[in-house]
């Protein structure tokens, strides 16, 4: 399967969004999070769609088309965020930002990923599993590092939102390990059946970078159990380290396999 930049930022970018929603259905955090996701996320969507406008076939049409549509939906959601801002989190009497649409970004981010599947190349069913997850499993990595950081901002606020993306990360890493492990797939680089021009090397780099990034997830787990503030700091600290590791998690294999 190909690796391309377009590709991996509407990847990259659909798996924020979804767990922008994932975070702000619970109306806990502070709106200004949401404002954060949202222009982050859109922005690396619009360079995804920038730079896969030389791209041809149908699979970077249907990419490119549904990952403007959703920058827009970020955008729209960021607007209506915004205007609604005076009713606060909890929007009491309806007034408030409604978080179901946050999902339509992520629904139209899904619809591109889909469509980069075909453009990447290779048996299209494992395509769109590798990417779905990989764009899940990143998203939920990056999300909870913000999340993190957001916590400077509102000290106040309860532990179970970065809890929460911290487990989702702990269940997509089989998901995302079990899926480049699928044929053709890095079994066949650490058995020597595909060269990686490193004598093996570039394998098991991605071996240790799968198995660091659970461990800093499991870390992670356990430093937010300490009472103190200062153990979300440390978390976040962990998360920083767990995004570097992510991306070896998820990239090396599709440079590996292309």
């Amino acid at each position: 399967m190909r690796l391309d930049l377009s590709t991996v930022l509407v990847q990259w970018a659909t798996g924020g969004l979804l767990f922008t929603w994932v975070t702000t259905r619970r109306r806990q955090v502070g709106l200004g999070y949401g404002w954060l996701l949202r222009s982050t996320f859109g922005a690396l969507g619009a360079l995804g769609v920038v730079s896969g406008l030389g791209d041809h076939g149908a699979g970077a049409t249907v990419r490119n088309v549904a990952a403007t549509v959703m920058v827009v939906a970020a955008l729209v959601a960021l607007a209506s965020s915004v205007v609604r801002r005076r009713a606060g989190v909890s929007g009491d009497g309806g007034s408030g930002f409604d978080p179901r649409l946050d999902l339509v970004a992520p629904v139209a981010g899904l619809v591109a990923v889909a469509g980069a599947a075909s453009f990447v190349g290779g048996a299209y069913e494992l395509s769109v599993v590798r990417l779905v997850i990989g764009s899940l499993f990143l998203g939920a990595v990056f999300d909870a590092m913000l999340l993190g950081h957001w916590y400077l901002v509102q000290p106040g606020l309860g532990r179970d939102p970065i809890r929460e993306l911290v487990v989702c990360v702990a269940v997509l890493w089989p998901l995302e390990v079990a899926a480049f492990l699928l044929p053709t797939g890095m079994v066949s680089v650490l058995s020597g059946s595909i060269d990686d021009g490193y004598g093996g090397l570039i394998g098991w780099m991605w071996v240790v970078a799968a198995l660091t990034t659970i461990g800093l997830a499991v870390a992670t787990w356990f430093a937010l159990k300490e009472r103190a503030y200062s153990a979300v700091m440390a978390a976040t600290g962990l998360l920083y380290l767990a995004i570097l590791t992510g991306f070896g998690t998820d990239l090396l294999p599709r440079a590996l396999l292309s």
